[in-house]
């Protein structure tokens, strides 16, 4: 392949770098979170970070005391403040629900995140009205406009909404209506529903577990996969005309199906599913009375569950850096769950490398998806040239930038996923794949011009392999931590020059599910 460095180009839309995920609002007033979000913004660019239980009462923002509402923002401040400090943006999600609030009493995680609709959707709707007002107060009014607020996470699934489909779309009625009421140019969106699925368990009120058919189709893929309730909330949101600026929803590549037994099981799908629904769900927003609402998946990584030990190794980079770039013409954004092992949903991780879902783990170690990150962060905004397994760009500074990866023709699959802390799955897939060649010529660079290409690899870059040598200490110490994180940043690194016509000549390989990143030196 030839390439102009100086020829045409079309824009190249970074969607990777539009929003992350974290676990929920209260870890965010951690000193370990905070540091490890800096090293995510720094490196992977985010503009917008989303987490659950805002509205939890650990963070005590709403009281019914003696009959009175009691509002108390001083947490979310700390929060927010920290935040943006940073140079990360709020993406909000509304959840979950003040126990004076509630109208159940069911909840979710070990912190026990009420699920339950409000018993009171005026109150509800007020504290949204406070809440706004409060950020608006604070922060300004041109500042909240760049944000984005989204009611509620995954009411389709009894595990998050201890309520009906109708009740959910009465919650984002009311919300939208608030929000709206402040400022119409504020951004409202939903339904923030789970991934894809094959089959009708959400097609009624209420989730029908006895409906699934992942478990008993052994060929994933000859199967329709749908999302989950976006036409109908579309179709409710037109009949009572409210206002809609972002759909969201997880695409997740994978869904957890029953084995017969009442317990669940996880089944991966095919490399390309989560474009297959990209597509669908553009073709279902096209025909609807929304057709240029932005498009926001608010959740997205290999598999939805913290205990997956791919998560600790390179094939996971491989998947991040193939998807985004297949999607990237596609859609808004793309929001990687989550930047760190800060994250308790089912309590602390068992050790230092348990598959949490974190681009860094728990003592601030980057993965390989780390790097995959800010491998896509470092891509220039003009796109010159692509391939199915390459991209080579030019910033607005006029460098050249290349990402290349493997990610190897004879797997079809997504990462194989582990619902439990064992690596065997992990190591095997790691193992398999052969190398790659890439051959490839860029013209009229800077004669002489030296450029880096380093590359993440089997050997280089995965820190959890160093951590089983080390004999996989619980907690390691400040001095394993400091060897961990040196192994993770050493990267395989080759130079190649320009010849005096400014001709610079690539040809190399890399590894099975290999990622590599070419730059200028400067």
């Amino acid at each position: 392949m030839n390439i102009n460095f100086q020829g045409e180009s079309k824009p190249l839309n970074h969607i990777w770098s539009a929003c992350v995920g974290a676990g929920r609002a209260n870890e965010g007033l951690r000193a370990d979170w905070q540091s490890h979000l800096s090293k995510a913004v720094e490196h992977g660019g985010f503009r917008y970070l989303r987490f659950h239980g805002l509205l939890h009462d650990d963070m005590h923002v709403y009281k019914i005391v003696d009959g009175q509402e009691v509002f108390n923002f001083q947490y979310v401040d700390s929060l927010f403040d920290a935040m943006l400090d940073r140079g990360i943006r709020p993406f909000v999600e509304f959840g979950f629900m003040p126990s004076d609030l509630v109208s159940t009493e069911r909840t979710q995680f070990w912190w026990k995140g009420n699920i339950a609709p409000p018993n009171d959707y005026a109150k509800w709707a007020n504290l949204i009205a406070k809440l706004v007002e409060h950020w608006v107060v604070r922060y300004g009014l041109e500042e909240v406009k760049n944000w984005y607020f989204e009611v509620w996470n995954e009411p389709n699934l009894s595990a998050f909404w201890d309520g009906t489909k109708e009740q959910y779309f009465r919650l984002y009625q009311v919300s939208v209506a608030a929000i709206k009421a402040i400022d119409d140019r504020l951004r409202v969106g939903g339904p923030a529903t789970s991934n894809f699925v094959p089959d009708t368990r959400f097609d009624g009120e209420l989730e029908d577990i006895s409906s699934h058919l992942t478990l008993v189709t052994e060929d994933l893929d000859s199967l329709e996969w749908k999302g989950v309730w976006i036409e109908d909330f579309l179709a409710f949101c037109e009949r009572k005309k409210l206002p809609v600026d972002f759909i969201s929803t997880h695409p997740y590549p994978t869904d957890f199906a029953l084995d017969g037994h009442g317990e669940f099981q996880g089944r991966s799908r095919h490399a390309g599913s989560t474009k297959d629904d990209i597509e669908w769900l553009k073709r279902v927003i096209a025909s609807s009375a929304y057709p240029d609402v932005e498009i926001h998946l608010t959740e997205w990584s290999s598999s939805p569950s913290s205990r997956d030990c791919s998560h600790d190794y390179l094939p996971a980079a491989a998947y991040v850096v193939k998807t985004n770039l297949d999607v990237s013409d596609l859609i808004d954004s793309l929001s990687y769950w989550v930047f760190t092992d800060v994250f308790e949903e089912v309590g602390a991780g068992p050790a230092a490398f348990h598959g949490g879902f974190g681009m860094l783990n728990l003592q601030g170690v980057p993965k390989p998806t780390f790097h995959a990150y800010s491998f896509l962060n470092q891509l220039g905004q003009h796109e010159l040239a692509r391939s199915e397994d390459s991209v080579i760009t030019r910033t607005e500074n006029g460098e050249l930038r290349g990402l290349f990866y493997n990610y190897p023709e004879d797997y079809t699959g997504t990462v194989p996923m582990s619902v439990y802390p064992d690596q065997t799955v992990a190591q095997t897939a790691q193992s398999l794949g052969s190398s790659r060649t890439f051959n490839l010529v860029v013209e009229q660079v800077a004669p002489g011009s030296r450029f880096v290409l380093r590359t993440v690899d089997r050997d280089h870059g995965v820190a959890v392999q160093l951590w089983n040598e080390m004999g996989r200490p619980n907690s390691p110490s400040r001095e394993q931590t400091q060897q961990l994180i040196a192994y993770a940043n050493q990267l395989n690194e080759r130079e190649f020059i320009a010849d005096s016509n400014g001709r610079l000549t690539l040809d190399f390989n890399i590894g099975a599910w290999a990622i590599a990143l070419l730059s200028e030196q400067v």
